[in-house]
């Protein structure tokens, strides 16, 4: 609504239109299909080993597996959100969580469970770019231009989820064992459905400048070969990051040069799958994806590395050490209920990386004898940064992106944690490829210590933090 139109419903005795709330349960359920999924495996990797005869080098795929699905589809469905807006998008990824799920119950093998998460990965990536377009657009309808309730709100329930699902995977193994943990996508899947249909607008674009863009893009312009090169620098990336050998150096320079292509490839594209010469003119937005990678990688290596630790380490049972998790989703929600509706976002990701070092140099201070006092201090510690770094970085994206792109923006948001998340899971194959013991686990702390330092070193050279959030002048 423009400025003139707000004035003239004021004299007018109009009330000023608010956000549509039948949108808000939709957008949340479609989010947190990607968390909990991340989340609820890191208790499963052990039983999942166990009962499929894998070790630790291999469940690590089950991880990488949805992540790079993820990094690969975010872009792409996050565009087409761009283009034809987000109900079909919507729709078709929550029915791929539901099969997925289905997949995943029927798993006779580890490699079929693998391909299970793989379709969940794809399945789970409409959800957040099609929230964050509805955001947008919602806010040039009411002509409020930063819903910061609903732009926390989403924010704290994906964070809620992410960090309450390993205890509630431990309680779903203990009464059905780690097939429960795929089963939980089908009736979610069905819940988005119904949601999706009865309550999404129709129609392409949502808003004018997503219009004109749908009018010059489209399928038959989609760019198949940035996303095939996209694809290819993942896949040799990770195929040796999982397993780093001077003899599968090959592969670090397929992902170079498909890097290199790919760079090529989408500066020449009329209709780019990821538009780089928005990024080069956009130096805030690529530092906060930069950002983002960097704290999803101590984020995911400690969810991981930890819970596998606390159950093969110090022996808790999967119910145990998902039960031990939950003082991290207690902070979390404090810390994002506290903070979340104060734009400015620069002291939160300050403090929050200081924290996450702070946590993860805790661990070097464990041993199987812990004390589990120990063990909770160390994960309420690593709570605060699951409250501030994902919210702060959220926000940094609303305000940093193009509207136009906001759908493609969110979804590169949502890349760069993938990326991270890979890295993580990278990191823990190779510190815990053989088991996850102590001396392993103080490995990946001290690399994560330096990852959360580097964090920290973005953070405060990037001087277009203190301008988001403060009020014009």
């Amino acid at each position: 609504m423009s400025l003139a139109a707000r004035v003239r419903s004021r004299f007018q005795g109009e009330a000023s239109p608010a956000f549509d709330r039948r949108l808000i349960a939709p957008m949340i359920l479609g989010s947190i299909l990607n968390p909990i999924n991340s989340s609820i495996i890191a208790v499963s990797l052990v039983p999942i080993g166990l009962d499929l005869g894998a070790p630790p080098s291999q469940t690590a795929w089950l991880v990488s597996a949805l992540y790079l699905a993820t990094a690969i589809g975010q872009p792409v469905v996050g565009r087409l959100v761009d283009l034809y807006g987000p109900r079909p998008l919507y729709l078709v990824g929550t029915a791929m969580v539901g099969l997925a799920g289905l997949g995943g119950v029927l798993a006779p093998s580890l490699w079929w469970l693998v391909a299970a998460r793989v379709l969940l990965g794809f399945g789970t990536c409409a959800g957040y770019p099609a929230a964050m377009f509805l955001i947008r657009s919602e806010a040039e309808r009411t002509g409020k231009s930063s819903p910061a309730g609903v732009l926390t709100l989403l924010a704290v329930s994906s964070q809620t989820i992410a960090v309450i699902g390993p205890t509630l995977g431990g309680l779903l193994i203990g009464l059905g064992g780690w097939r429960s943990t795929m089963a939980v996508n089908i009736p979610l899947s069905l819940a988005c459905l119904v949601l999706g249909a009865r309550r999404l607008p129709r129609g392409r674009a949502a808003t004018p400048s997503a219009a004109t863009s749908s009018a010059v893009g489209g399928l038959a312009r989609f760019d198949l070969p940035g996303i095939g090169l996209f694809a290819v620098t993942l896949v040799a990336a990770l195929l040796f990051l999982m397993e780093p050998h001077v003899s599968r150096t090959w592969l670090v320079a397929v992902a170079v040069a498909a890097a290199v292509a790919f760079t090529r490839v989408e500066g020449r594209a009329a209709s780019p799958f990821i538009d780089l010469r928005i990024l080069r003119g956009n130096r805030p937005l690529v530092t906060t994806y930069a950002r983002n990678l960097l704290s999803a990688i101590v984020s995911y290596a400690f969810l991981y590395g930890f819970t596998q630790w606390l159950e093969a380490g110090r022996g808790l049972s999967p119910s145990q050490a998902g039960l031990l998790l939950l003082p991290m989703f207690v902070t979390a929600i404090a810390v994002s209920s506290t903070t979340g509706r104060r734009p400015q976002i620069r002291g939160k990701l300050v403090v929050g990386g200081v924290a996450s070092v702070v946590g993860c140099a805790l661990l070097l201070l464990v041993s199987s004898t812990s004390a589990i006092w120990l063990l909770v201090v160390v994960v309420l510690v690593i709570g605060v940064p699951q409250g501030l770094v994902s919210l702060a970085n959220q926000n940094a994206v609303y305000h940093q992106a193009s509207p136009e792109r906001m759908g493609s923006s969110a979804g590169l948001l949502r890349t760069s944690l993938y990326l991270g998340a890979i890295i993580a899971s990278a990191a823990n194959g190779a510190f815990l490829g053989q088991g996850a013991d102590t001396a392993g686990l103080h490995e990946l702390a001290a690399f994560t210590v330096v990852v959360g330092a580097l964090m920290l070193v973005v953070t405060f050279t990037d001087r277009s933090l203190a301008a988001v959030g403060r009020p014009p002048t």
